[in-house]
């Protein structure tokens, strides 16, 4: 008779929302967790279902419209029994190997924190090119030290109500894990598209924000000389200011950074963010076009043309 294998004493925390397709691989791939919370937002479809009958913690969460979002009330309010927390999301998995490093770098008094890096399979192939990998998350740490950056975009409409790009302001020593987590989302392009065109309401405040100068207190900042976020923070700086941007993207990722070499998938994610970045841009202008709102509402649509010095500020995407 064999004896179960120790859990790994670590809490999972997994945002969702209308989840079905993916959440069930989730959870398979996070069982080695001594604890796992799925927090849902009240979602339409079976995904609560599931992983109650999985065996797993629902939580419902009902988003105030302001803050916090998702991941930040997880930590302020879930009842952890570990010291250490994992966030993932529905569409990733944990793979054996990434399991056992976990398992090994949790032990290490000197550490709050790690990196960990995700593949991307988009349409059955792994974007190994056109800047996708490596994508360092820090998803793993010790939850009293850690909180998700607020970068003033809070009051974006239609952009949901979880932390997606926002990143972990941790408090001690952050190190790397070498294993892979997995990104495979076994929806259909359609959720993508529906996916990005949330994400890209919020990309273009964020755009607004740079550009307007807004004060970076409680975010990770931005640094050429940082870490891998920070200097990426430190770039778009500058590309917010660069005219053309959806032909730059493309020929960044598909050109510059070999996302040819990822074959029709390739060319496929690397036009869909270019289309992106274009949807970016539009919704920028609407914000400036109208004082920082956007999708403005019949009253300030007719308030915008009294102030002309909105309505002709001139924008490139």
């Amino acid at each position: 008779m064999t004896s179960e294998a120790p859990k790994v004493p670590v809490s999972i925390i997994i945002p969702a929302k209308d989840e079905e397709d993916n959440i069930a691989a989730c959870l398979e791939s996070l069982q080695p967790a001594d604890e796992i919370f799925v927090v849902d937002s009240q979602s339409g479809d079976r995904t609560a279902e599931i992983a109650e009958s999985l065996g797993t913690n629902v939580i419902q969460f009902k988003f105030n419209g302001s803050w916090p979002k998702k991941k930040n009330w997880s930590l302020d309010n879930l009842p952890f029994r570990n010291e250490w927390i994992l966030i993932v999301d529905c569409d990733e998995r944990i793979t054996p190997p990434l399991w056992e490093e976990i398992k090994k770098a949790i032990q290490d008094p000197n550490m709050n924190g790690y990196y960990l890096n995700r593949r991307v399979i988009f349409l059955g192939s792994w974007i190994r090119h056109g800047g996708r990998y490596p994508d360092w998350n820090l998803r793993l740490f010790k939850h009293q030290k850690g909180r998700y950056e607020n970068l003033n975009v809070e009051d974006v409409r239609n952009a949901g109500d979880n932390e997606v790009h926002e990143h972990v302001i941790l408090d001690g020593n952050v190190g790397y894990l070498k294993e892979d987590m997995l990104h495979e989302d076994f929806r259909d392009i359609y959720a993508w598209l529906a996916r990005h065109n949330r994400y890209s309401n919020w990309e273009a405040r964020v755009y607004y924000n740079l550009i307007e100068g807004m004060d970076e207190g409680n975010t990770i900042g931005a640094n050429l000389f940082g870490d891998a976020v920070q200097r990426k923070r430190w770039l778009k700086k500058i590309w917010v200011r660069l005219p053309f941007k959806p032909t730059i993207r493309f020929i960044l990722h598909y050109i510059l950074q070999l996302g040819f070499l990822d074959g029709r998938a390739g060319y496929i994610y690397a036009r869909l963010l270019s289309q992106y970045e274009y949807n970016i841009g539009v919704k920028l202008f609407e914000l400036r076009q109208f004082g920082g709102h956007i999708n403005p509402t019949k009253a300030q649509s007719s308030g915008s043309q009294s102030s002309p010095s909105h309505v002709n500020t001139p924008i490139k995407s």
